[in-house]
């Protein structure tokens, strides 16, 4: 068990002839009593700072862990987000490309079809003409014949100049 200044100040020497000076080993006991106080104190101090430091190293590891699971956490929300922006963009690619398919097969068709009513309109428009053609020949041919000749020179009936 260590010493304490008490136990230093309550020491008692025998006495013997010739000894030491009694108040020199008092005085000298009195200065390590001091110095001994000193050093309990500043070690005491020191236990204290030792003990005030390792509170702060716990609190620092504690905020270094979880700063690190934090960005552990975070860099795996970056990726997953990341990864789902790319696998719906790939979404959104694949759906546009539906889409022009679908539009350009919708215009080929109407195209076709266009294509295919302005063939029937110009077999109708030949038909037509053909058909207009032949009637005005046949009136032509109607007003061309020797009964009109005949007719000019007579006024119509029910009719009086």
């Amino acid at each position: 068990m260590p010493l304490t200044p008490l136990d230093i100040h309550n020491k008692e020497f025998a006495r013997r002839l010739r000894g030491y000076d009694e108040d020199q080993v008092n005085e000298f006991l009195d200065q390590i009593i001091k110095d001994y106080e000193a050093m309990i104190r500043e070690n005491k101090e020191l236990q204290n700072m030792v003990a005030a430091s390792q509170d702060k190293l716990g609190h620092f590891s504690n905020i270094e862990e979880t700063l690190s699971k934090t960005i552990i956490v975070a860099q795996e929300a970056a990726d997953e987000l990341k990864n789902n922006a790319k696998k719906e963009a790939h979404l959104i690619v694949k759906e546009a490309e539906k889409n022009a398919d679908r539009i350009i097969n919708d215009a080929l068709a109407k195209s076709r079809k266009i294509a295919l009513e302005v063939e029937e309109l110009k077999k109708q428009a030949t038909i037509y003409r053909a058909r207009f053609r032949a009637l005005i020949e046949s009136q032509m041919e109607l007003l061309s014949q020797d009964g009109w000749d005949s007719l000019e020179g007579r006024e119509p009936r029910g009719i009086e100049a």
